[in-house]
């Protein structure tokens, strides 16, 4: 029985196949595009649980296409090839969500392994998958007993018992897509699709393709009709992230599904009837940009049914313990050591102004855990800018202090630069020219 499908994506049809032959006796089934196209239809078509894709194609941009395929389909992992090192690839692919990133040749006796930790990962999600949840249960991912926490859920508890429209503000990093998923779960449509999409991630015509769909004919290379986003979450949910960012001529068209239900496919004369319902977000002011003409005033209010503020979490400092505490218990789990947070790493979170909300939050964490040498996490294990003057190593400056970081990170990442750039929350040139000034080796 095969342990997973395995969707390989290169215009070199020689690599493809040597590939395809060496995956395919670890066990693996394997499908093969020559164009993320291809690879788009296939991804469609076929359950896939990790995509092996080349960065340079035919038609686009292997690196960019992870963010893709992360917003359509979450759960497939990605490890993206390159014939050759791009630092700022590297990085671009792990914010973009790939599993890794790796170099044609230099990099080969990487390749399974990683496809093999890739599929473990795989495969705890689905054992996840197919749960049903409780009204009450889709909502207990979201911690906090803030005042402004405890409104934003009452507020996402009562409409997800509707199909009312609903409008998600608030800044990068705050959970928006966290309270889409308990809405949508909450509800009635819970047993139906949730399907999501960045908006900010397509140019207009990629855009109108992915939500809408197309007939066969209607541009070159429309091999076959598409059913498109909308079409895919009928009965369900359609979550629309960064609903700013949506250019305008594609406002209208949506502006129709909320009104009728209807659209037209690309190429197609005939309407297509959906019953979908639309949760959005932004962390812009909409209300700006109707008034800047950068977006329909009738689509706003039409967005603007059911409106949840979700506060930062700088307004929210006392469920910083608590949001923490519950990162650390899954580090736990992932790193085998038990953690605790001294009583002054809380203090310092919780005065820390957090730019990047919840998100941030987590990534430091997940830095600490790794360098910590006990089971306490202390203040010098925070990254430099949180520490302040504990006086827990005052005889260290914070060279030393950011020295002993990036070497304890290296250690945990076994000399992955981009892992390591990424769990630093630094850009991978960043980390070259420290490992340099350090005298690091990175092994």
């Amino acid at each position: 029985m095969a342990q997973g499908k395995i969707l390989i994506v290169d215009d070199e049809e020689q690599l493809r196949k040597l590939l395809k032959r060496i995956i395919s006796l670890e066990g693996y089934e394997v499908v093969e595009a020559a164009s993320l196209r291809a690879a788009s239809d296939l991804l469609n078509s076929k359950p896939v649980d990790i995509v092996l894709c080349d960065v340079k194609l035919p038609d686009g941009n292997g690196v960019e296409y992870t963010g893709t395929i992360k917003e359509k389909y979450p759960a497939i992992e990605v490890v993206l090839l390159t014939a050759y090192g791009n630092i700022p690839d590297g990085v671009l692919a792990i914010k973009n969500g790939a599993f890794d990133y790796i170099v044609k040749g230099d990099d080969n006796k990487r390749i399974l392994p990683l496809l093999a930790q890739a599929m473990s990962r795989r495969a705890a999600q689905q054992a996840q998958a197919g749960k049903i949840i409780s009204h009450t249960d889709s909502f207990a991912n979201i911690l906090g007993t803030s005042t402004a926490i405890k409104q934003a859920i009452a507020l996402a508890q009562k409409t997800a018992l509707t199909d009312a429209t609903v409008l998600l503000l608030g800044e990068t990093g705050t959970g928006k897509e966290v309270f889409a998923h308990a809405i949508h779960h909450g509800g009635k449509r819970a047993a139906k699709n949730l399907v999501a999409l960045n908006c900010s991630t397509f140019t207009k015509e990629l855009l109108e393709g992915e939500l809408f769909g197309h007939k066969a004919g209607a541009y070159t290379g429309a091999l076959k009709d598409k059913k498109g986003l909308i079409e895919l979450a009928d009965g369900g949910t359609l979550f629309l992230d960064e609903i700013g960012e949506m250019p305008i001529e594609l406002q209208a068209k949506l502006l129709r599904v909320l009104e009728t239900g209807e659209f037209i496919k690309l190429g197609d004369v005939k309407t297509t009837r959906v019953d979908v319902r639309i949760i959005a977000a932004t962390n812009r002011n909409l209300v700006r940009e109707v008034g800047e003409g950068r977006f329909r005033e009738d689509l706003y209010y039409r967005l603007n049914v059911f409106t949840i503020y979700l506060p930062p979490l700088r307004e929210r400092p006392e469920d910083i313990s608590a949001l923490a505490s519950h990162f650390l218990d899954k580090l736990v789990q992932k790193l085998a050591k038990p953690l605790q947070l001294s009583n002054e790493t809380v203090r310092l979170l919780q005065h820390h102004s957090w730019h990047g909300n919840i998100r941030e939050l987590r990534n430091v964490l997940e830095r600490a855990a790794i360098i910590a040498d006990s089971s306490t996490v202390t203040p010098a294990d925070l990254p430099v800018e949180l520490q302040g003057q504990t006086g827990d190593a005052p005889s260290l400056s914070l060279a030393a202090v950011e020295k002993e970081h990036i070497r304890k990170v290296l250690a945990y990442t076994k000399g992955n630069k981009a892992e390591t750039a990424r769990l630093l929350n630094i850009g991978l040139t960043t980390l070259y020219r420290k490992m340099e000034e350090y005298k690091l080796n990175g092994k």
